[in-house]
């Protein structure tokens, strides 16, 4: 796997989903949620956000970030603005760190136990993509139902 091939595809989304917290007409509708919606897209977009950079930018690349998952899902009203300049940074982060990556690199065990059984780390980047593209279109559902 070429991993400018991921870099790609990643930011591709992660842009997809900055697009999206900017469509909300109203700001406060980011963090609207009701009996049918679990999770706003703002508590979406602070989970892949905090994802990517656990997972890539800290594990793989030693960026020190620190990851408060639970507070990815109990913050609420974090201004659109920041949660745009987060997006920002975190398709910066994967732009430095997966290109760095080389193939045995890739071969390798990711250094993390996530999923029920031990994956490479291309298995594993491939995974994350995914995840990041699941909840993409969660958020765009969530913008075009309450909107």
């Amino acid at each position: 796997m070429k991993t400018s091939n991921l870099v790609t595809l990643i930011c591709r989304d992660l842009s997809k989903l900055k697009l999206e917290i900017e469509s909300y007409p109203n700001e406060n509708q980011i963090w609207k949620i009701d009996k049918r919606i679990a999770n706003s897209a703002g508590n979406l977009c602070l989970h892949l956000v905090g994802n990517l950079n656990a997972y890539i930018g800290a594990t793989l690349g030693n960026t020190g970030f620190v990851r408060d998952r639970d507070g990815e899902f109990a913050l609420k009203d974090v201004p659109r603005l920041e949660l745009v300049n987060r997006i920002e940074q975190t398709i910066q982060m994967i732009q430095q760190v997966l290109p760095a990556l080389t193939p045995e690199q890739l071969e390798k065990e990711y250094p993390l136990l996530v999923l029920k059984e031990k994956t490479t780390t291309e298995y594993f980047l491939l995974h994350v993509a995914m995840h990041l593209g699941y909840h993409l279109g969660q958020v765009n559902y969530h913008r075009r139902l309450i909107d």
